[in-house]
């Protein structure tokens, strides 16, 4: 390249050749035939090339700026050997609010060394404050839209606190979250003011009329207290959001997985520590008795006002602060689903008779407008019917990222297996629910489409001592609990074993999420594990890792679906041992435990191109955990089998005694 030229990187406007040649006279072509060698040519050669490491925002809607951000990339031309007269017309059209630096592009033909204009954080934070983030630019427009509503129609004109309490609160029940519009707008980049308007303007629920139902009269004080706690850990992440958005930008992967993740574990974490929070709630219900005076809006202020005390700046920083220093981002989405329920697997069996004692078996959940409250965790309820019935008896199920209640809309929590065991564990310790069971999600890769494998016997034997719930029966008999309640077994289609199962789910894409692209939805493959039994103090995170290991090493198909077991004779008698197995576990031997470790650090060491992706010491601890849990499974079989000899002993001296009794 000659001294006196410049390659330019151009991704916004200049992209145009007619805006190009206007500002410095000199026009571009990605066909090389139609350049001239001639040093006073006016048309330059061009091709495509990408920027790693920056990402394209538009905060006004009119300029774009590439800000540093890892993990995306922007797409733009790279124009060769630009004249340095044509560089100075193109710095004064630039401007103040960008800097030239000198970057590497990635173009067909290997790097190439350009000059590019550049926005630091600094000064987009200085110009456009928090809306040069893009992945949130459309959620903070719409929210200050639905603040204006609600200042417009809620004590309009009135600066109160009390006022903005209400406010606050009437949003919080009316369902006027950025998800709901979003969803209603996929694909759309804005969000009409009548549509706003006819969403907006509803009268706000009621349950006053619960007060003359008698049925639900003994479970009002629950679900009120539940929507305390609720309405709680909205407002306190929500400040998160808003005070401390930068700090909790910086940990989140990509605006490809649910931004809210890791805002919504810090919440947790707070409102789970925080004594104060049971005070809170029975001082609401002893100042505002459940006696029909007062309607759910009045509990849902009496909450957010009890927010705005109760959120701490220091700890919330204190709190980000451990989360950053814990994580372990791998490259595989993930996700989770809990199911709780104080009555179990009885929830769904016969929930007429099986009549649960604290919130009739969630009977009223969408009458307390808990499914609004608890969009951020994706709560809703299901009886495993596949209805949507107002008011049905099931499971109460949290699944961070799904934007929908039947789940194909929806985008991963994390990549990092770390934080998805938090989420799991603090979720378990908010709700005054028993944990029930637990899936794991992973998205499949493209290229493992159409090259599944049915996992070994051994490997599912292996999986289930490590999460199906080993229990002791009252006889004092091991077993594993999910197999051994037929939990994950069904008749509905035929015979079959639910412990895995693939299916597909949509998520959307802003225009500038991933660099240079057009706002669309995005379908991906995901394995979701059905088999785990959630528990309150397990530590899921080798589970997890040994899972994603499974999923890269040796790619799982479905197990065991109706037709698997309906075409294969050696998957009937599979799937008869490992129920005889279950009811009656025995020892994983050595060999197989070997070969399942072993098959795990494969995929684990191959996660980025056939390279590891977590530190090696991480991995070392995750295949030591994973061994060691399948160790202390086989001490409870050998301390059983001691048990087993001994009673035995016992019972052959008992039958003994007597015969000698007999003989003298």
């Amino acid at each position: 390249m000659d001294q006196l030229t410049q390659n330019l990187f151009i991704y916004g406007s200049l992209r145009d050749p007619s805006i190009l040649k206007s500002v410095c006279g000199m026009s571009f072509t990605l066909k090389p035939s139609l350049t001239s060698h001639d040093d006073d040519s006016e048309v330059l050669f061009g091709e495509l090339a990408l920027l790693p490491g920056h990402r394209r925002v538009s905060p006004d809607n009119v300029y774009y700026y590439a800000v540093a951000h890892a993990n995306t990339k922007i797409q733009g031309i790279v124009i060769y050997n630009v004249p340095a007269s044509a560089m100075a017309d193109i710095d004064k059209y630039e401007g103040k609010h960008y800097d030239r630096e000198t970057v590497k592009v990635n173009t067909a033909n290997g790097p190439v060394e350009a000059q590019a204009y550049l926005a630091s954080h600094k000064s987009m934070r200085k110009r456009f404050g928090d809306r040069f983030h893009v992945n949130l630019i459309h959620e903070l427009w719409l929210r200050k839209r639905i603040d204006k509503f609600f200042r417009l129609h809620t004590r309009p004109g009135e600066r109160s606190i009390d006022a903005d309490i209400e406010r606050r609160a009437r949003r919080e029940l009316l369902g006027t979250t950025e998800r709901d519009l979003v969803i209603s707008h996929l694909g759309s980049s804005a969000v009409s003011d009548y549509y706003l308007e006819h969403e907006l303007d509803r009268p706000c629920p009621s349950i006053m009329y619960l007060y003359k139902e008698p049925d639900a009269q003994p479970y009002i004080e629950n679900y009120i207290a539940l929507v305390v706690k609720q309405v709680l850990l909205n407002q306190l992440e929500q400040s998160l959001q808003s005070k401390l958005r930068y700090k909790i930008e910086r940990l989140n992967p990509s605006p490809r997985y649910f931004t809210r993740s890791v805002s919504l574990l810090v919440a947790l974490r707070m409102i789970n520590a925080n004594k104060a929070v049971g005070m809170i709630i029975k001082q609401c219900i002893s100042s505002m008795p459940c006696d029909g005076s007062h309607d759910l809006i009045d509990y849902v202020k009496y909450a957010v006002s009890a927010a705005d005390n109760t959120f701490d700046l220091r700890v919330a920083r204190s709190e980000i602060e451990k989360v950053r220093a814990n994580l372990q981002p791998g490259l595989v989405p993930m996700g989770a689903e809990l199911e709780l329920s104080n009555l179990g697997f009885k929830a769904i069996h016969d929930p007429d008779i099986n009549v649960e004692y604290a919130f009739d078996g969630f009977k009223y959940f969408h009458d307390f407008r808990l499914d609004i409250l608890s969009w951020k965790l994706g709560g809703y309820i299901d009886d495993h019917s596949g209805s949507a019935k107002f008011r049905r008896r099931g499971f109460l199920e949290l699944a961070p990222g799904r934007l929908n209640v039947l789940g194909e809309l929806s985008k991963p929590a994390t990549s990092d297996p770390w934080v998805l065991n938090q989420l799991i564990q603090e979720i378990i310790r908010f709700y005054p629910v028993q944990p029930h069971s637990l899936h794991l999600s992973y998205q499949v890769r493209r290229k493992q489409l159409g090259h599944n494998k049915i996992l070994p016997l051994s490997f599912v034997k292996c999986l289930l001592a490590l999460g199906g719930g080993t229990q002791l029966r009252a006889t004092g008999r091991l077993w594993v609990s999910r197999m051994g309640h037929d939990e994950i077994e069904t008749n509905v289609y035929g015979q079959e074993l639910v412990f895995s199962r693939m299916s597909k789910r949509r998520y959307h894409l802003g225009p500038d999420d991933l660099g240079d692209t057009h706002s669309r939805r995005t379908e991906t493959n995901i394995q979701q594990y059905k088999f785990i039994r959630l528990e309150e103090r397990a530590n899921y995170e080798p589970l997890i890792m040994a899972l994603k290991g499974l999923q890269l090493a040796y790619n799982p198909a479905d197990y065991l679906t109706t037709e698997q077991l309906a075409s294969s004779r050696r998957l009937r008698e599979q799937y008869k041992e490992l129920k005889e197995w279950s009811d009656n576990p025995t020892e994983i031997d050595p060999r197989t435990r070997g070969r399942f470790v072993n098959a795990i650090e494969k995929g684990l060491m191959s996660e980025s191109h056939n390279r590891p992706y977590h530190k090696p010491h991480y991995i070392d601890w995750t295949l030591g955990a994973i061994d060691i849990q399948l160790r202390l499974f086989n001490k409870q079989i050998k301390m059983q089998s001691k048990q087993d000899q001994h009673a035995a002993v016992r019972e052959l001296i008992d039958k003994i005694k007597p015969a000698r009794r007999r003989g003298s």
